[in-house]
């Protein structure tokens, strides 16, 4: 389901200590304290449909402390998208991705996660202080920006 990239290409939380398992993403926020963050799709009731992501706090010894879900169509993730397909909110695929044709493109593309970001950095820093800010504002570019020439070029 491309889960690693969704984390390193898009979410690009600044957890050092993090590595994503299947399709599920975990994460030391505080090295030395025993709380963990887990981070996996929230599940509709159709097989393959995914309509957020759920955030778990999780205790070392203790087990889990908290769950919470961060709706897709809550956060604007998709709403781009949604809005090109003629998708409105309560109609069937709105604010959702599926993983159905198993394509060799992420079923996230065109995903907009700066109000996603925003969530999990708050829900982070309620449940593990110290934790480092989640960067809330557009992801990085993955590919090089080209630069402007600064001296003209020379004729031949």
């Amino acid at each position: 389901m491309f889960t690693e990239q969704l984390f390193a290409d898009h979410l690009t939380l600044p957890y050092t200590e993090a590595a994503v398992v299947g399709d599920a993403y975990y994460a030391a926020p505080v090295p030395n304290l025993p709380l963990r963050l887990r981070i996996d799709f929230a599940p509709t009731i159709y097989a393959g449909r995914y309509d957020g992501l759920r955030l778990q706090v999780v205790h070392m010894e203790q087990g889990r402390i908290d769950t919470a879900v961060l709706r897709f169509a809550d956060y604007g993730a998709f709403e781009v998208r949604d809005r090109r397909r003629g998708k409105k909110p309560g109609q069937d695929g709105y604010g959702t991705v599926t993983d159905w044709n198993h394509s060799e493109h992420a079923p996230w593309i065109g995903i907009n996660v700066t109000r996603l970001r925003a969530a999990i950095d708050q829900y982070v820093r309620l449940w593990i202080p110290g934790a480092p800010p989640v960067r809330t504002g557009l992801p990085p570019l993955t590919a090089p920006v080209p630069q402007a020439r600064t001296s003209p070029a020379r004729a031949r």
